[in-house]
């Protein structure tokens, strides 16, 4: 712990209470999360209906599930807009869903149609914008993927976009902007599936999200990343919020431009004296891996990502950029008790300069402005990865894992371009993207000869099923993220893997794996494998922000026979069409991976 951050922490800890000095409409604008009067979920299910029926974890595989029959699920009216917020007390612009940071919480039971309506406002400057819906299948619609140059063109400044998707799995995620790093001025939030779950709990805490921030807007952190010749050092955050909130000690202001009042407010939290809490675990940040704790709590994890797994017991949390963990907390302490609720950004594995987080506990009977006085919890910080996964068994009893139709080695490098850019690559090529040629209508109408290999696109035809073998020779740790499905995580370690499966009989699944950092001679790796089971065109990236703009990020094509009797819906061609001409008449000034038009698109999308 660096002086800068223990001095954080004490002028927090030192406080005689904790009456913010800034009010919730300063710090976060109009969203609730981390005050008291933030609303407990349901503990069954939107409206209080069971749309799941007698299906149950156990007895049900959710991939198996028919949606024939899926009612029509809420809608949402999303408008992305700049605006000025203060998360840590540093006022900076930030661009806004509703002017709220965290974003609206979208909520709704498994097996729900989704309807969110996107407009795009963003002015001073315009640019594009889009929403991925992080860890939805979208077997049914893969064109509501929400991602820029694969799936869609950009949502166009002053255009809108309707996205309609079915819950197809449940529960515990979170929606994001897809364009750049936009998403790390504040275009997210949660997203609650609910559905069956094999723990019962007596209060539903609802969505906590983890992210590290920046006092710098996203713009100015990708052209530092961007920058010839290369920074020697990766940009650091600035804080480490909980549910968008934190205390900055304005003592330790670099920038002294920007404007800072301290004690700008944590968020708080209610714990009930014997029962049983579910807290919903989002690491929504751009670069960090957070270690999440209680003080005095231990925790039982029955769920990752969107994968429920054998309840299993810890003291720490260890969760990637886009990784989600559900637990349940039993409160055991006195009534009238306060506990302080930890999130570090890794010590040992991120570039932070901050990497604190604090937020409250008040158990029924606490003077809910109190200062809590409790020890941290201490943890192993040494392995930058998930949870062994030994520990980790899905709670469905699926299918062992076979050889795969098809293996494709991957192999993470990173060093400057010829430009002196440095960037990352995969197989020794470094992705760029279009925006205004989208692969999924060109895969769709039968065109599979792209003109650049930096699209990345591996396409792996009527393969049943694919094994990555990812190798990262980078010194850093990667969480990687793979759209359109839930994966088989085989294997993790370093070296070559030996061919030797963990849990063959029922691997781990889930949709974001951390695989460590590694050197040229001595590669960490994991071992990821899937079904090809949903015809469409998936990315496959790193989650850390900075990374993907520097190129680390493949396009992959499944069932492309099937994929070519998809009939896309009006809404893909119209977007195109504004974004084509907002593109045409303004300079689109992007820098990074996933910003460039090479070159004018050859085809129609009338």
């Amino acid at each position: 712990m660096t002086a800068s951050a223990v001095a954080a922490v004490a002028s927090i800890t030192a406080l005689s209470s904790l009456v913010p000095s800034l009010s919730q409409t300063v710090t976060n604008g109009a969203s609730t999360l981390g005050t008291l009067s933030a609303t407990n979920l349901s503990v069954t299910g939107v409206d209080g209906i069971v749309s799941w029926g007698a299906n149950t974890v156990s007895n049900y595989n959710p991939y198996d599930t028919d949606f024939n029959g899926a009612r029509q699920g809420p809608t949402y009216n999303f408008n992305i807009a700049r605006g000025y917020i203060s998360p840590d007390g540093v006022n900076r612009s930030s661009i806004l869903i509703n002017g709220a940071f965290p974003g609206p919480t979208i909520e709704a039971n498994w097996g729900d149609t989704i309807t969110v309506n996107v407009c795009n406002q963003i002015t001073g400057p315009e640019e594009g914008t889009s929403l991925h819906w992080h860890g939805i299948l979208q077997k049914t619609t893969p064109w509501y993927d929400g991602v820029p140059a694969v799936t869609q063109c950009p949502i166009a400044p002053g255009q809108c976009m309707t996205y309609s998707f079915l819950a197809d799995v449940y529960g515990t995620s979170w929606y994001h902007s897809h364009y750049s790093a936009q998403y790390s001025a504040g275009v997210a939030g949660a997203m609650i599936i609910h559905g069956p779950s094999q723990v019962q709990y007596d209060y539903d805490v609802g969505p906590i999200l983890l992210s590290d921030w920046y006092h710098q807007t996203y713009e100015q952190i990708v052209e530092e990343v961007m920058a010839s010749p290369p920074n020697p050092l990766p940009p650091f955050s600035d804080s480490n919020l909980i549910n968008g909130k934190m205390s900055f000690n304005c003592a330790q202001l670099t920038n002294k431009s920007q404007q800072c009042t301290s004690n700008a407010g944590l968020s708080k939290f209610k714990f009930h004296s014997g029962k049983r809490h579910r807290l919903r675990l989002i690491n929504s940040g751009a670069e960090g891996i957070q270690r999440f704790t209680i003080d005095g709590h231990n925790m039982t994890i029955f769920a990752n990502d969107f994968v429920p797994v054998v309840p299993y017991t810890t003291n720490v949390v260890t969760l990637g950029v886009g990784q989600r963990t559900d637990v349940i907390v039993t409160a055991t302490g006195p009534s009238n008790s306060t506990f302080w609720m930890r999130s570090d950004l890794s010590p040992s594995c991120d570039a932070a300069t901050h990497p604190y987080a604090l937020a409250a506990i008040y158990y029924e009977k606490a003077d809910t402005n109190s200062v809590p006085h409790t020890a941290a919890t201490p943890y192993d910080d040494r392995k930058c990865g998930n949870d062994d996964l030994s520990l980790t068994t899905p709670y469905y009893n699926f299918a062992a894992t076979g050889n795969a139709a098809v293996t494709q080695d991957l192999t993470i490098t990173a060093h400057p371009n010829a430009s002196n850019v440095f960037l990352f690559y995969v197989n020794n090529q470094t992705f760029r993207a279009d925006y205004n040629a989208p692969i999924l209508p060109l895969a769709v109408g039968g065109n599979f000869s792209y003109p650049d290999p930096e699209w990345q696109v591996y396409n792996f035809n009527t393969n049943s099923s694919v094994r990555l073998v990812v190798y990262n020779t980078f010194l850093a740790s990667h969480p990687m993220h793979l759209h359109g499905h839930n994966f088989n995580v085989l294997a993790e370690g370093f070296g070559t893997w030996n061919g030797v499966i963990t849990h063959p009989q029922n691997t781990q699944r889930r949709d974001t794996q951390l695989v460590q950092g590694g050197s040229p001679t001595n590669p960490a790796y994991i071992v990821l494998q899937y079904n090809t089971d949903n015809p469409g065109t998936w990315p496959f990236h790193c989650h850390i922000a900075w990374h993907v703009s520097g190129g680390l990020y493949i396009n992959t094509i499944e069932q492309d026979a099937l994929l070519q009797k998809r009939v896309l819906p009006p809404v893909v061609a119209n977007t195109c069409k504004s974004w084509d001409a907002y593109s045409a008449s303004n300079v689109v000034d992007e820098i990074d991976s996933g910003e460039k038009r090479m070159f004018a698109r050859d085809f129609s999308l009338k």
